[in-house]
């Protein structure tokens, strides 16, 4: 079951430790999803402050 972290908002499926920022507070409980291929170029990923491409969680609560 998918999960996002709370410091990040990356969409997890898998393992315990965030690949995105290596924290371990994760919630089930999140709405919407964004996905960032080139954050480079994102207007959405500069709004957000993503760094990084993959799935991010729009809210995490």
């Amino acid at each position: 079951m998918a999960k996002a972290c709370k410091t990040c908002h990356r969409i997890v499926d898998e393992g315990n430790q965030c690949p995105n920022c290596k924290t371990h507070n994760f919630s089930k409980d999140y709405s919407g999803e964004v996905h960032i291929i080139n954050p480079e170029q994102s207007a959405i990923a500069k709004k957000l402050n993503i760094k990084k491409p993959g799935t991010y969680a729009l809210r995490v609560r």
